[in-house]
């Protein structure tokens, strides 16, 4: 009798763990996504604004992108290194 009640309370801490993951998992999609599209978006506005001030299209902006592609990758390598190291 015990056995069963036992059972259906590591069922339950099994189906919360679960519930847990999932938030875990979906939590860590929406940071990424910001994390790489907020440098991108900011510092290609930035490059074509100056781009239309300074009359240099398109280098300004692609040289946002490149900055942005540098900023979110140091960004994610952080993110998942903190993620390894279980913080």
């Amino acid at each position: 009798m015990f056995e069963k009640g036992e059972d259906n309370k590591n069922i339950k801490k099994e189906e919360k763990k679960t519930a847990d993951n999932s938030w875990s998992v979906i939590s860590l999609a929406w940071e990424l996504g910001y994390t790489i599209s907020v440098p991108i978006i900011v510092l290609a506005l930035l490059g074509r604004i100056l781009d239309k001030k300074w009359e240099t299209a398109p280098w300004m902006m692609l040289l946002g992108i490149f900055i942005s592609i540098i900023v979110t990758t140091y960004l994610v390598y952080k993110k998942t290194e903190k993620i390894i190291k279980g913080e």
